[in-house]
């Protein structure tokens, strides 16, 4: 087996771990999926809290369809609403309610405990994260909006 094969092979599983990890407290705790939370994420960093649809999909590298679907349940418990352009009613953007911007505070306060929890010390040093950090993103990951990576 060559080493890029084995090496995208474990990160794929690292992946799943980190996704089930992420699932069972935001799930457990909040009611949602770790897929939901990054979406919420992206809208309250917004400007306003609310982006165009299109581009809440390029932020998370989806199509604009599975942002729709992914939308969908997040408006129906009152996380997020739809809104149109005033100006162009082509457009749609997703926006948090003040609901989904106070449950987002919850979540996010969950999620920094978990991403802890998983880069707890010895293990992982400040400069481990930040190597892994830079390896992910150029294989294209993306991570916190205006977030350095650590040097």
């Amino acid at each position: 087996m060559s080493d890029a094969l084995d090496a995208s092979l474990r990160l794929v599983r690292a992946q799943t771990a980190l996704v089930k990890r992420f699932d069972a407290s935001l799930g457990g705790l909040h009611g949602v999926s770790l897929a939901d939370f990054t979406m919420l994420l992206r809208l309250g960093q917004a400007p306003g809290g609310r982006m165009r649809r299109v581009d809440l999909a390029d932020a998370l590298g989806l199509t604009a369809s599975g942002v729709t679907r992914g939308l969908a349940p997040l408006e129906r418990i009152g996380l997020v609403t739809r809104e149109t352009d005033a100006r162009d009613g082509r457009v749609a953007y997703a926006a948090l309610t003040d609901t989904g911007r106070a449950r987002l505070t919850d979540m996010l306060a969950t999620a920094e405990q978990i991403a802890a929890e998983i880069f707890a010390a010895p293990p992982w040093s400040q400069e481990d994260i930040g190597r892994l950090s830079a390896l992910l993103t150029h294989l294209g990951g993306t991570g916190l909006p205006g977030h350095t990576l650590a040097r």
